[in-house]
C-alpha cells in the first residue's frame, strides 16, 4: 500500500556516508586510544590534551550534519519536522534531572529513527543533544561524544529489519529490545569518553598504560559496574516501559505526519492555464 511507504526525509548520500564513517573513526580514536597505547608512547605523554581532541570531534560532527542536510536537499517540510522532534526531545531531556539515568527523550529518539531512517536519524539525535546541551548548560567536552552516541543510538533505529513489514506488538517489541540494549550501549560510549581522565594514583579502575589491552579493558569494565550500571539501568528500564506504552501511538503519529508532510513527493511545474474562451 502506498501511503504505508517508508518515507526517509534524509538520505545517507555517498559523501556523507564518508564523512559519517571519518568522524565515527575520530571518535572511536579518542575514546579508545587507552586500550591500545604503549607506555611511555608520545600518545600516553600527551593524555591531558585529549580534550582538543574532543573540540576537534565537534566540529568534524557539526560538518557531518551539515553536509548530510545539504546533500539530502532537506526540504522545508523535513526541516520542521526535524526541528519539531529536536526541540521536543531536548525538552523531555531534563524532565528525569539525571535521576537513576531517567531520560525519556531515548525512547523518542528510537521510534523517530525508526519512523524515518538512519539519515534522519543521525542528524536528528545529534542535534537533540546539541539542543539539550544549550537548554541545560551542559556544554563541555563531552557534547561531542553524546552528540556523536545519540546520533548512532537513533540511527540505529533506522537500520532495524523489516521497516515497511513489521507492525504492531512485535514491532514494538522489537524497538524496546533494541532500546534496552542500546541504551547501555551508549552509556559505555560516555563513560569511554570520560574513562581517560581519571586519577590514576592508586586507583584499580582507572586506565593504566602498563596494563595492556586485556588488563584496560578489565578495569574499565569495573569502572563501567561501579560507576554506572544503576544509571544506564534506569534509562534502559524506562527506554522500554515508555516504548511499549507510548510507542503504538507515537508511531502511528510520527508516519501520519510523514505521509502527510510527503517529503519526497516529486514537484512538477505545468504550463499556466490560460483564460476560459468558452
Amino acid at each position: 500500500m502506498s501511503g504505508a511507504r517508508r518515507v526517509r526525509a534524509v538520505r545517507l548520500g555517498p559523501r556523507s556516508v564518508a564523512a559519517l564513517v571519518l568522524v565515527g573513526a575520530v571518535g572511536l580514536a579518542a575514546v579508545g586510544w587507552p586500550f591500545v597505547a604503549l607506555p611511555g608512547t608520545a600518545v600516553t605523554a600527551h593524555a591531558q590534551d585529549a580534550p582538543w581532541l574532543f573540540a576537534g570531534v565537534l566540529v568534524l560532527l557539526l560538518a557531518v550534519v551539515t553536509a548530510t542536510i545539504a546533500e539530502s536537499g532537506l526540504g522545508p517540510k523535513a526541516v520542521a519536522m526535524l526541528g519539531v522532534l529536536a526541540a521536543t526531545g531536548a525538552a523531555l531531556r531534563p524532565l528525569g534531572a539525571g535521576t537513576a539515568g531517567l531520560e525519556p527523550m531515548f525512547f523518542l529518539m528510537v521510534l523517530s529513527g525508526r519512523v524515518l531512517g538512519p539519515g534522519f536519524g543521525f542528524v536528528l539525535g545529534s542535534l537533540t543533544m546539541f539542543a539539550s546541551a544549550l537548554l541545560t548548560g551542559g556544554v563541555g567536552p563531552w557534547l561531542p561524544f553524546q552528540m556523536l552516541s545519540m546520533g548512532w543510538f537513533t540511527m540505529g533505529a533506522g537500520l532495524l529489519p523489516f521497516p515497511d513489514r513489521l507492525r504492531g506488538r512485535a514491532e514494538l517489541l522489537v524497538l524496546a529490545v533494541y532500546g534496552f540494549l542500546a541504551a547501555f550501549a551508549y552509556g559505555t560510549l560516555m563513560n569511554a569518553a570520560g574513562w581517560p581522565f581519571l586519577d590514576r594514583d592508586g586507583s584499580a579502575i582507572a586506565p593504566d598504560p602498563d596494563a595492556g589491552t586485556a588488563g584496560n579493558l578489565a578495569r574499565f569494565l569495573a569502572y563501567c559496574l561501579a560507576t554506572s550500571l544503576g544509571w544506564d539501568t534506569g534509562r534502559a528500564v524506562l527506554t522500554v516501559v515508555l516504548t511499549l506504552a507510548l510507542g503504538a501511538p507515537v508511531l502511528k503519529a510520527l508516519r501520519r505526519a510523514t505521509r502527510r508532510a510527503a517529503f519526497e513527493a516529486p514537484v512538477a511545474f505545468g504550463p499556466v492555464p490560460g483564460p476560459d474562451r468558452r
